[in-house]
C-alpha cells in the first residue's frame, strides 16, 4: 500500500492538476484495482469522488473509516454503518492484493504504443448509454480508434463461435442492411457470428464498434488480430480493462454487459443451449433494451439458444435487417429513412416504370392526376434523383 507520506505528496502537487486530470488519473488507477463491474468501488468513486476514495483505500483506511466518509457525504442514516462496513470490508479483502502493486506505469506505456486513449463519464466522447448500468457501469474506458462514427442508433449482433453457413449467411445479411441503413454495429470481436458481424459492416462502410475483454493492445482472440485492427481504423475498439490486462471467462460475461447497454437493440443470430451469449441477452433484458433472436432449423444445436429465447425469455422473432432496424428504432423500410414523400409524388411514383419511359400524358392517366401537377412533380423528382427525362419520356431512376 502506498504510505501516508505519499498521500500528503499527493496533496503538495493538488494544485499542478486540475480536478478532471485528477478525477481521471484516479479512475485510471482504480480500474487496475478491481474487476470490471465492481459496485462497491463504483459506489465509492461516485459518492466520495474517485481521488478522496482512493486515497483512503491506498493510504490503509478502515472499512468503518470509509464507512463513516459515505455516511457524511450522503447524508444517510447512522442505522446504516453496519451494512457499509461490512460491504466496504468485503471490497477491501478483494482488492487489498492489487492497491499496491497495479502498474500504471506500464499501463500508460502500453496504452500510447497502441495510440490508445482513456475516456470518463463527462467526456464528450462517453457513450452516455452505458451509464444505465447504474452501479455495475464502468468507471472508465480504454478507447482505440473514433468512437463517435457509432450512431445514434445501433445493435448488437450477437452468437455462437461454432457458426454455421446458415448463421453466418443470415449475420452478414443483417448487419449489412443495417449498416446501408446508417444503424452502428456491436459485437465483440469473438469467432464465428461477431465476426462476420464486424466484417459486413466494415464491407458495407458501415460503422462497427467492437468490445474486447483484454487490453485493447492485445487483440483477442488473435486469429482476429487483422479484423480488430481495421475496427480501430474505421470504427472503434473498447475495453474497461487497462491495456496489457488478458481476457478470463469473468472478464468476458462482464464485457457482455457493455455490449448490450451501448447498443439500442440485441440480436442473437445462433446461440447453442449454453452460449454466452445468451448472457449478452440477459443484459439487454435487464436494461429494458429491446431483445430478439433469429429462429434457425430445429435440428440444429447451435439454434437451440435461440429457440430457447423466443420461447421462454419472450425474445422477438427477426429474419431481415427490416425488423432489426424496426426494433432499433428505424423505420425497416428503407424508404423511411428518406423524406417523406408526398400524396402526389407517391401517385406519379406508382405511374411510372423503371423499364421503359412513360409520357405526361401516360403518367397522368395511370394516376388519375392533371397535367399541371406531374409536370410539377416530375420535376421535384428529377432534382432528388427519383426519376430522370428521356428522348421517349420519363423514367424511374
Amino acid at each position: 500500500m502506498s504510505s501516508h507520506g505519499d498521500h500528503d505528496a499527493r496533496e503538495q502537487d493538488s494544485d499542478d492538476v486540475t480536478p478532471t486530470d485528477a478525477e481521471r488519473s484516479a479512475r485510471e488507477r482504480w480500474a487496475g484495482i478491481v474487476e470490471p463491474g465492481d459496485s462497491t468501488a463504483h459506489a465509492l468513486v461516485s459518492t466520495l469522488g474517485a481521488s478522496r476514495a482512493l486515497d483512503l483505500v491506498s493510504t490503509g483506511a478502515t472499512a468503518a473509516e470509509i464507512a463513516e466518509a459515505l455516511l457524511a457525504t450522503t447524508g444517510a442514516g447512522a442505522g446504516e454503518i453496519t451494512n457499509l462496513v461490512d460491504l466496504v470490508g468485503t471490497g477491501l479483502q478483494r482488492w487489498e492484493g492489487r492497491i499496491g502493486s497495479a502498474n500504471n506505469d506500464s499501463a500508460r506505456r502500453a496504452a500510447d504504443r497502441c495510440g490508445a486513449r482513456f475516456l470518463i463519464p463527462g467526456d464528450a466522447e462517453w457513450p452516455v448509454s452505458i451509464d444505465d448500468l447504474g452501479e455495475h457501469a464502468p468507471l472508465g474506458l480504454w478507447v482505440r480508434g473514433q468512437l463517435d462514427v457509432l450512431p445514434g442508433r445501433s445493435v448488437a449482433i450477437v452468437g455462437s463461435r461454432n457458426s454455421t453457413g446458415y448463421g453466418e449467411h443470415v449475420t452478414v445479411e443483417i448487419a449489412s442492411g443495417l449498416a446501408a441503413r446508417g444503424i452502428g454495429i456491436v459485437s465483440g470481436a469473438a469467432y464465428g457470428i461477431d465476426g462476420h458481424a464486424h466484417r459486413a459492416a466494415l464491407a458495407s462502410r458501415g460503422a462497427t464498434v467492437a468490445l474486447l475483454a483484454g487490453g485493447v493492445d492485445r487483440p483477442y482472440p488473435r486469429g482476429h488480430s487483422e479484423l480488430i485492427e481495421r475496427i480501430a481504423a474505421d470504427g472503434a475498439i473498447l475495453s474497461e480493462v487497462p491495456c496489457g490486462t488478458t481476457p478470463t471467462k469473468w472478464r468476458f460475461l462482464q464485457r457482455n454487459r457493455l455490449i448490450s447497454a451501448l447498443a439500442s437493440a440485441t440480436v442473437v443470430v445462433e446461440a447453442g443451449w449454453r452460449s454466452g451469449s445468451l448472457n449478452t441477452a440477459a443484459h439487454a433484458a435487464t436494461l429494458g433494451r429491446p431483445l430478439a433472436a433469429v429462429p434457425g432449423p430445429v435440428t440444429s444445436p447451435t439454434s437451440t439458444g435461440c429457440h430457447r429465447l423466443l420461447r421462454d425469455h419472450d425474445a422477438i422473432c427477426v429474419t431481415t435487417a427490416d425488423e432489426v432496424a424496426e426494433l432499433a428504432g428505424v423505420g425497416g423500410d428503407a424508404e423511411l429513412l428518406q423524406p417523406l414523400r408526398s400524396a402526389t409524388e407517391t401517385r406519379v411514383l406508382d405511374a411510372m416504370s423503371s423499364r421503359r419511359p412513360r409520357t405526361i400524358d401516360d403518367i397522368a392517366a395511370r394516376s388519375g392526376l392533371d397535367h399541371a401537377s406531374v409536370r410539377a412533380c416530375l420535376g421535384e423528382l428529377d432534382v432528388l434523383g427519383d426519376a430522370r427525362h428521356t428522348p421517349n419520356g420519363w423514367i424511374m431512376s
